[in-house]
């Protein structure tokens, strides 16, 4: 996906196994973002600054949404665990990931393998991408989308 493309219509599924979708969000500017696992440093760092910046965010009128591939009972446990007041949608088909273009070949300790690229796109109320972020500062994800709706 690319900056001026409207983004699929499937997001993915929420916690009661409900398929959510764009339109879902009808006239609502959106902060996606992709990541690779609940409960891991990286993941766990994002997550919380979004949860940090939230009510912010919430401000300026968008809806947050994290979206892996991990299941809707691993969503739970992580959004209770730490507290996370916005929507994450499990996509264990990996088809969202592939609509956006973040599941991609990876590369970890010489090991290639397909994995999702953590990747958060930004959209005006239309659902039109504004943004794209691929290189998250997930110590201050919240304060990396701020500056550039500031820009």
């Amino acid at each position: 996906m690319t900056t001026g493309e409207l983004i699929p219509e499937v997001l993915g599924t929420d916690a009661a196994g409900h398929e959510v979708k764009a339109s879902d969000f009808a006239g609502k500017p959106l902060i996606i973002y992709f990541y690779p696992k609940d409960n891991t440093p990286g993941c766990t760092a994002e997550a919380c600054s979004l949860r940090d910046g939230y009510e912010s965010l919430r401000a300026r009128g968008y809806v947050v949404i994290g979206i892996s591939k991990d299941s809707a009972n691993s969503h739970a446990r992580f959004a209770d665990k730490y507290s996370l007041p916005f929507i994450l949608l499990s996509d264990e088909s990996t088809e969202v990931n592939q609509s956006f273009g973040v599941w991609q070949k990876k590369k970890m300790a010489g090991r290639e393998y397909m994995g999702t690229v953590r990747t958060t796109f930004i959209t005006d109320a239309d659902h039109r991408i504004t943004h794209i972020i691929t290189k998250v500062d997930t110590k201050n994800a919240a304060a990396q989308i701020e500056k550039l709706l500031d820009t």
